[in-house]
């Protein structure tokens, strides 16, 4: 059986904040194409992990290779390079209040890509919103977007510079579940037409379920379980993780 790339290691990762012990020797790899789905409480340290990962914050031990490179030794020009390859889809969308949507997309592309002709930017963001169900939007503002727009815009967005990682931070908190089920189904087609490897941070247990193809808790610093939906829940023993599934899954 041919071995998967893969394209995060994490080994024994530790974090500490002085007395405070977040991340207590964490093993995870994400694997090419992968949809790998981090569930946890608020605090269990979800975010830091993200952090070290892009070069944000730096680990106390162990080790966080990304595309086979160790982020903590990586120089100023090298973590630049890396971070143009992960793209981050915030929360909040993160959209510029006083930009057009038009602006929004355009903004990191003329950024990080001098070399673009007016042509060449204009396909490409007509080509995201395309693919993101939105090509109608591209003269509004942000105000006057649904909650799910600007998730679908903000995503857009994330993928401009091409990336090879995709980081979802909540994709569906604050949306009806219609609206959930949009946005796990542009999470699975995104994987599948921009080919991306993804991590997926959310306490949404029907969208784990929808697009992770692993799923890995986070309890007390470490990962508790990790492997498919199924492996991870309904059934687990451990009563942290029965707990949390009893608390967060609707069956839709």
């Amino acid at each position: 059986m041919e071995e998967r790339e893969k394209v995060v290691e994490i080994k024994n990762l530790k974090k500490s904040f002085g007395d405070l012990h977040v991340l207590k020797g964490v093993d995870l790899d994400l694997f090419r194409q992968e949809n790998l789905v981090v569930l946890g409480k608020s605090g269990s340290g979800k975010s830091v992990l993200i952090k070290i990962m892009v070069g944000l914050l730096r680990q106390d031990s162990g080790s966080l290779k990304v595309f086979g490179k160790e982020v903590a030794s990586l120089k100023k020009k090298e973590l630049n390079e890396l971070r143009l390859k992960i793209g981050f889809s915030f929360q909040n969308s993160a959209l510029y209040d006083s930009m057009t949507v038009r602006e929004n997309m355009e903004f990191p592309l003329v950024r990080n890509e001098k070399n673009l002709t007016r042509k060449d930017i204009n396909t490409r963001i007509e080509e995201l919103l395309d693919s993101v169900g939105l090509p109608q939007t591209i003269n509004q503002m942000p105000s006057e977007l649904s909650g799910g727009q600007k998730k679908r815009i903000g995503i857009a967005r994330t993928l401009i510079l091409n990336p090879e990682i995709m980081l979802y931070d909540e994709p569906t908190a604050g949306l009806d579940p219609i609206t959930c089920g949009e946005i796990n189904n542009l999470i699975l087609e995104v994987r599948e037409r921009y080919k991306t490897s993804s991590i997926v941070i959310t306490h949404d247990l029907a969208c784990a379920k929808q697009i992770g193809d692993r799923m890995a808790v986070l309890l007390d610093g470490q990962f508790d379980a990790v492997g498919t939906f199924e492996e991870v829940f309904p059934n687990a023993e451990d009563e942290r993780i029965k707990s949390f599934y009893d608390y967060n899954f609707i069956n839709s």
